[in-house]
């Protein structure tokens, strides 16, 4: 059917952006599959007797390559369903379907939304979990009723490969970012906002230590080395590929579509000091107008059909369904990763405090 993607202005005047998984947020490694399972075997185990009509509005932070291949993927099953994509931050979209709440535009949200959150968002999202839920690892089931966890999402360093040889260097972790050659040349999205931002605070609190001074002095250490602080997510891969920077501190499947697209300038670092990563989901906007489409596009990214198909159509996502089998090949093997273990728990409890901290401290250096 007929895509339309769409971009999401800011919306900075409005509202912006867990109950956790336990475990290890580290995902199992991806096992090898010849080909994904058939759209007709995901059809023929998810009849619907409901009526799911024609339209689905999509409200994402995904990149391109990932909403492509959903929209395909689901196409494959619902045909006649036509769906229109939002795209934007966590922050935005959660901010735009809070303001939306007494007409919604919009039927799912897919990304943004991880196991740390906790229930900050109970009141904008429809109480309602996939058939799947019940398959997933504990680490992965949702964790407050209303998130569905379908894939994980692992910090890295994304490297631009002929701006580190030009300067000399070897980036291997948080270490080599406090160098004086990297001033200005390193950027992160804003962690107030976005996911991934959010995503690497959480880490490097998990590697020094939670809420502890070397974690502080690190994050410090990287602002007075002029780290710049973008809007969007997307900009710490894509702007690195384009040579605006040296580094962006963002999120594995973000950067391996660069890899995927035939970048040669680029490289995925894992810190050497440890990388983890929440698991990310979806969801139904509540008294979504679409509802029964909306339910079936959830339960297509967590069945291990839908799984498998994106698994190996992308090639750059860690899925959480068991059941799927697919191949990875622009993400390294588990055993190539100095995993560390995140408590989730903590994240969400000190979220609010731990951004309070940045926002002074960034003030402070920044003015």
């Amino acid at each position: 059917m007929k895509k339309f993607i769409t971009a999401l202005l800011s919306v900075s005047l409005l509202l912006s952006l867990a109950a956790c998984g336990g475990g290890s947020t580290a995902a199992p490694s991806a096992p090898a599959s010849p080909a994904p399972a058939s759209s007709a075997a995901f059809e023929a185990s998810s009849e619907e007797s409901a009526d799911l009509g024609d339209s689905l509005v999509l409200y994402s932070s995904m990149t391109e390559n990932d909403l492509n291949n959903l929209i395909d993927g689901f196409n494959s099953v619902y045909p006649d369903i036509n769906i229109e994509v939002v795209n934007g931050s966590a922050g935005e979209l959660t901010a735009r379907i809070a303001a939306e709440a007494n007409a919604p535009q919009g039927d799912i949200m897919w990304g943004g939304l991880n196991s740390g959150d906790g229930d900050v968002h109970s009141n904008i999202f429809e109480h309602w979990v996939s058939d799947y839920d019940k398959d997933l690892p504990d680490a992965y089931k949702s964790p407050n009723g209303f998130y569905n966890l379908d894939h994980l999402s692992t910090v890295v360093l994304c490297v631009n490969t002929d701006l580190e040889k030009e300067l000399g260097l070897n980036i291997t972790g948080y270490e080599d970012l406090f160098n004086p050659a990297l001033k200005g040349k390193i950027v992160l999205s804003d962690p107030n906002s976005s996911s991934a931002a959010w995503n690497n605070v959480a880490n490097i609190m998990t590697v020094y230590g939670q809420d502890s001074d070397k974690s502080w002095s690190h994050l410090e250490n990287l602002l007075r080395n002029d780290l710049v602080i973008s809007t969007s997510s997307s900009v710490c891969f894509k702007s690195v590929a384009d040579g605006e920077y040296v580094v962006g501190l963002t999120y594995e499947d973000g950067a391996s579509t660069l890899l995927k697209s035939g970048a040669k300038n680029v490289k995925m670092v894992y810190p050497k000091e440890g990388a983890s990563g929440f698991a990310f989901g979806c969801a139904v906007i509540k008294n979504a107008p679409h509802m029964e489409a909306a339910k079936a596009m959830v339960n297509y990214l967590m069945s291990p059909e839908g799984q498998t198909y994106l698994g190996n159509a992308l090639g750059t996502l860690r899925f959480t369904n068991p059941n799927a089998s697919y191949k990875s090949p622009y993400l390294p093997a588990d055993s190539e990763i100095s995993w560390v273990i995140r408590d989730n728990q903590w994240l969400t409890e000190n979220k609010e405090n731990i951004l309070k901290h940045w926002n002074d401290l960034y003030t402070s250096i920044s003015g």
